[in-house]
């Protein structure tokens, strides 16, 4: 049995829990009476407005502390493990994932893979549902957390057993039902895989799923990512530009649908659609807020607006004298040139060096920037003009790092190309900040 306490890591300064004398080391066993078991109890407890917190200090005092607060105010405490509980690990051989897709000798975290609700609800993570039982949906419902992100694929049952080769994928249509009737908010995605589950298999899967509008708010449609690491693996086959708008048209189609029964586009596509089939990206209103941008949905039209929105309220200045580097993956190429084009209008002085990066590490069928390394960056930058300052997206970095999938660095880049790195945010504005100093 596990311990009941969880170890204190940091206390914000000026929170509840810094007022009343909580320090890192110390240890929470309890909230009014309750033990805790995860951040799923931690989060439903600690709402409250009235509470009686029982924490364990290092030189083994107990203290019950009694708090009033405002509903939903935090205490301001983080724990050692943000599920407070182990990661519970993915229990399906899905033949698109791309972690099997990795090479071997990478950092041994990038080989988890995660298949966990309550990471769904804290950091929205996409779940598949099929390691869960009845009782584990059940406390979901109980705790009333919303949304929960949910890794759909097909609609049709003994197709999604076959693509995550797991015969509990059928439990899907069961526990989105009881979420539907008790209210839970729902997103999907569903990774599309040519000739799997695209086409009828596609229409199908949208016409079922607009059945749980309107708790069930948002379904991406993304391509499946395939590595040149695929021996052995399930036989996929990369979408071309004609898969890309046959794919669009079946969106589309069904976007009008639903747009015109309940009101909402409730289907996206992914960027990389519009893309590689060369049609424009929708407008803003089309993404219904923006509820999958994490899934690369909408992406494209937020940066192109923001980066138009302050394009429009600069000045111009022909004096302004700028040599600077952009790095890209393949795929958004056209996208940042035409911005960086735009900018030249106002500031014809300032040179910007656009730099796609094929990647050689993947292999070329990966074209986004979000998988590119520092090694293939700094082999295709290494004879380049790069003037004073190269700018990487910051999605090549991992979450909270300065580091590459390939564990290379900020630094690592600096030291060997001799050039000054900025990571840019994905807005238009921080796009054009980092351009124009």
């Amino acid at each position: 049995m596990k311990d009941s306490f969880h170890k204190v890591i940091h206390v914000k300064e000026d929170s509840i829990a810094y007022e009343l004398g909580i320090q890192p080391g110390d240890k929470l066993i309890s909230i009014n009476n309750q033990s805790i078991e995860d951040a799923l109890d931690y989060h439903f407890f600690v709402d409250d407005d009235y509470l009686e917190v029982l924490i364990l200090k290092d030189n083994g005092e107990e203290w019950l502390l009694e708090i009033e607060k405002d509903y939903n105010e935090g205490l301001g405490i983080e724990f050692e493990n943000d599920l407070m509980d182990e990661y519970k690990s993915c229990s399906n051989k899905c033949i698109f994932c791309f972690i099997d897709q990795l090479p071997k000798g990478m950092r041994d975290t990038l080989y988890f893979k995660d298949d966990d609700s309550r990471l769904s609800f804290l950091q929205g993570n996409y779940i598949t549902l099929t390691n869960m039982k009845d009782k584990d949906v059940d406390r979901l419902i109980k705790y009333h957390l919303s949304p929960i992100n949910i890794s759909i694929h097909s609609m049709n049952m003994e197709l999604r057993k076959k693509m995550l080769n797991n015969r509990f994928a059928d439990r899907l249509i069961a526990y989105m039902k009881k979420f539907y009737d008790a209210g839970i908010t729902m997103n999907g995605q569903i990774v599309l895989c040519k000739g799997i589950n695209d086409g009828k298999e596609l229409d199908y899967s949208i016409d079922k799923l607009r059945e749980f509008i309107p708790h069930m708010q948002s379904v991406s449609v993304v391509p499946v990512g395939l590595s040149k690491y695929r021996n052995g693996l399930y036989e996929l086959e990369s979408f071309t530009k004609e898969d890309a708008n046959q794919v669009l048209d079946i969106i589309h189609k069904w976007q009008d649908i639903i747009y015109e029964e309940k009101g909402t586009h409730f289907i996206h596509a992914g960027d990389e659609f519009y893309l590689m089939a060369e049609k424009p990206i929708p407008d803003e209103n089309n993404y219904d807020g923006y509820l999958q941008l994490e899934n690369g949905v909408g992406m494209s039209r937020l940066l192109i607006d923001e980066f138009e929105l302050c394009y429009n309220e600069i000045g111009t200045n022909d004096q302004l004298e700028k040599n600077i580097s952009i790095v890209t993956g393949i795929l958004a190429y056209d996208m940042i040139r035409a911005m960086v084009e735009k900018l030249n209008k106002k500031f014809p002085k300032v040179k910007v060096n656009i730099y796609p990066i094929i990647n050689n590490f993947f292999g070329h069928n990966i074209t986004v920037s979000g998988l590119l390394t520092g090694k293939d960056i700094i082999e295709q930058l290494q004879d380049k003009e790069l003037g004073d300052k190269l700018l990487l997206p910051c999605n090549v970095l991992r979450s909270g790092e300065e580091t590459l999938l390939d564990d290379v660095t900020i630094t690592d880049i600096e030291n060997t190309l001799q050039v000054n790195v900025a990571v840019v945010k994905s807005t238009g504005q921080d796009f054009i900040r980092n351009i124009l100093g």
